[in-house]
């Protein structure tokens, strides 16, 4: 197929892993999911020369559709809240974390390839010290052809938001530094507010940010998703970017395994072998010639067994109709009924799951 667009979610997770499956689950049309305040768990003691008790090892959500994008937590997991998630089906793009350029905990540079040219992403957490941006106005680096820079900046400002009376100097610091990467603030479609407040009394804000190439035409065109928020605090974010067109396979030739085919070709490649004839073999060029000879004949025995399988989105094999049907409930009601209903059905099912495989 050809690739025009690259489809991008973002939104501040508040620390639950149950969000990121779920919009792994529903939201698979997404091609990067940008994360913010992720969860880090601790899953064991690795032993260590300086520690009897041994070090903690930290991990956070996987996916078998998703590769994910992180600096390395080592034991600082708790300061560590920004991620990527790049679905798998744009594994030609050749995408890259890019800590030799901005190595910093809570913001993540990411690269990849389209028809010959280097393009960047930009997620960022910027805590209320706003330490992140105070990090980017710091050093000196020059990064051409970034194509989104988002996250949680947590600046309340009435350049962005009309609710709020207030202008503030970081303010004009994030923006200076937007345009030294040649990105502009970009307005979104909806005008909702991105963080709901828990504080009674305490207004609603837009502290999660968008910024886009300036030449973009995808500019003012993002979106915010005031029904996807699930128990989170921020409303995710998102944008389709146009980038240069890129031919991605879709299809792979394969034999499966434990089928019919697989166990033909292992017999006539057991063929070859037994009646390949090594005796001839007396110097180098002989035997570069045996080798070319023996790998004609595999090859040949592979394209008669092979066959073109399309490559699918394969979901994780316990999400299942009652998962669905519970998460619809919710996003319907948005009652903390509905939500424990759905956290039950959740680990009902994949007890289930897994007991049935165990």
């Amino acid at each position: 197929m050809i690739l025009k667009n690259l489809k991008v979610l973002s939104q501040n997770v508040w620390k639950n892993h149950l969000i990121i499956n779920t919009i792994f689950e529903t939201q698979t049309h997404f091609d990067i999911i940008l994360i913010q305040e992720l969860l880090w768990s601790i899953i064991r003691k690795v032993s260590n020369t300086l520690n009897s008790e041994g070090e903690d090892f930290v991990e956070t959500v996987h996916h078998p559709n998703w590769t994910l994008f992180t600096i390395n937590p080592s034991n600082k997991a708790s300061s560590l809240r920004v991620t990527a998630y790049i679905n798998n089906r744009l594994v030609s793009l050749h995408f890259s974390l890019r800590t030799d350029i901005i190595n910093y905990t809570n913001i993540l540079l990411l690269s990849f390839t389209s028809n010959h040219f280097q393009y960047f992403i930009v997620n960022i957490y910027s805590d209320s010290a706003h330490t992140a941006l105070k990090y980017l106005k710091d050093i000196e680096v020059n990064i051409d052809n970034i194509l989104v820079m988002t996250g949680d900046f947590n600046i309340r400002d009435s350049l962005w938001n009309s609710s709020f009376s207030y202008h503030l100097s970081i303010s004009d610091d994030l923006l200076l530094i937007a345009d030294s990467f040649q990105l502009a603030l970009s307005t979104s479609t909806n005008p909702f507010s991105t963080r709901y407040s828990n504080t009674v009394g305490k207004a609603n804000s837009t502290i999660d940010l968008m910024f886009l190439r300036c030449d973009s035409i995808k500019l003012n065109q993002h979106s915010i998703h005031s029904d996807w928020w699930l128990t989170s605090d921020h409303t995710p974010l998102s944008i389709t970017i146009s980038i240069a067109n890129e031919f991605i396979t879709t299809s792979k030739l394969s034999i499966q395994q434990n089928s019919e085919q697989e166990n033909t070709f292992i017999k006539e490649v057991i063929s070859v072998f037994q009646n390949l004839n090594t005796l001839n073999i007396s110097n180098k060029e002989c035997l570069k010639n045996m080798v070319n000879s023996l790998n004609l004949l595999i090859n040949q025995v592979w394209n008669k067994n092979v066959k073109q399988l399309r490559i699918t989105r394969h979901s994780k094999q316990w999400w299942n109709n009652k998962c669905n049907q519970a998460i619809n409930e919710y996003r319907a009601s948005r009652s903390l009924e509905s939500w424990e209903k759905f956290r039950r059905v959740v680990k009902d099912t994949k007890r289930t799951f897994f007991v049935t495989k165990i």
